[in-house]
């Protein structure tokens, strides 16, 4: 495998808030596991990747600046493997990554998308919305502002007009649900899938006693649903387990830190994509 060639571009610093070492750690041990298998492996930067410097056609990412985006894509639809793919990286902006939630029948929170100079209040009271949690929509979160909970339309409008004035033209509002946090990270085409309780054990077989118990390959499915309704293959995220098991996805990350399972994900990841680069070679062979 030593001629295959594989561009890393890291996550800019400004989208890793509080998580930038975490976020290098899985992409580095991901590149070494893909270096112990034969190949080649070369690590920028998104600033590099905009400015052209990348010219592998085989290029894994964890970028998230909207400049990126096009690069990527650009790429993709000239032949090279991206993964994940600039379409499904775009996707995971809020309002979009919400939108194809919704339109997808996964389970996620009754949501509502704004613009920031609109009133809110208005549409939260006819549907009976008082707790909930305003983020911006446009990128990618990247001040712990972007996330905001609010306790009542009132203060969703006082969040809404702020980031307004920051700049930030969309918003969404989503009620909050009450329950218990559960992390999760998965590889799409494979069987491997973590989750735990956020402060509970990391232990997935052996949950606190006083969380609620859910059906886990349940959950798993429809994860594993988003990821291929939003076109990201390396995924993490949030969501809300409640007492009576049921779940609802509140967050849906592309290509997490992975910060509680790294070493083992890394190699899942790396055989992952070993795996698209074979299935990628064998279509291009078809072509000729």
């Amino acid at each position: 495998m030593a001629d295959i060639k594989i561009a890393g571009i890291m996550r800019a610093g400004v989208f890793s808030p509080n998580h930038i070492g975490n976020d290098a750690s899985i992409l580095n041990l991901t590149a070494d596991q893909l270096r112990k298998r034969g190949c080649e492996v070369k690590i920028y930067s998104e600033e590099q990747l905009v400015a052209g410097a990348v010219n592998e056609d085989i290029i894994i990412n964890m970028c998230r600046h909207h400049r990126s985006f096009p690069v990527l894509q650009r790429k993709e639809d000239e032949g090279a493997l991206v993964i994940n793919s600039g379409y499904g990286v775009e996707n995971c902006t809020r309002e979009r990554l919400t939108r194809i939630l919704i339109g997808s029948n996964i389970p996620t929170p009754e949501s509502i998308m704004v613009n920031t100079d609109e009133r809110v209040i208005d549409r939260m009271n006819k549907l009976g919305m008082t707790k909930a949690w305003v983020k911006r929509g446009d990128f990618h979160t990247m001040h712990k502002e972007d996330v905001t909970y609010v306790r009542h339309p009132e203060e969703a409008q006082e969040v809404v007009q702020e980031y307004f004035l920051r700049g930030i033209k969309r918003a969404v509002v989503s009620r909050h649900i009450e329950g218990e946090l559960l992390k999760f990270y998965g590889v799409y085409g494979t069987p491997w899938f973590y989750c735990f309780y956020h402060h509970g054990s990391r232990d997935k077989q052996a949950m606190d006693e006083d969380k609620p118990s859910f059906d886990h390959e349940a959950f798993k499915e429809v994860c594993n649903r988003a990821a291929e309704a939003l076109d990201i293959k390396i995924y993490g995220g949030d969501a809300i387990i409640l007492p009576d098991g049921s779940f609802s996805i509140i967050d849906f990350n592309d290509w997490p830190s992975f910060a509680a399972c790294r070493v083992e994900a890394s190699g899942v990841i790396a055989r992952a994509i070993l795996a698209e680069i074979k299935k990628h070679n064998a279509a291009k062979s078809k072509k000729k």
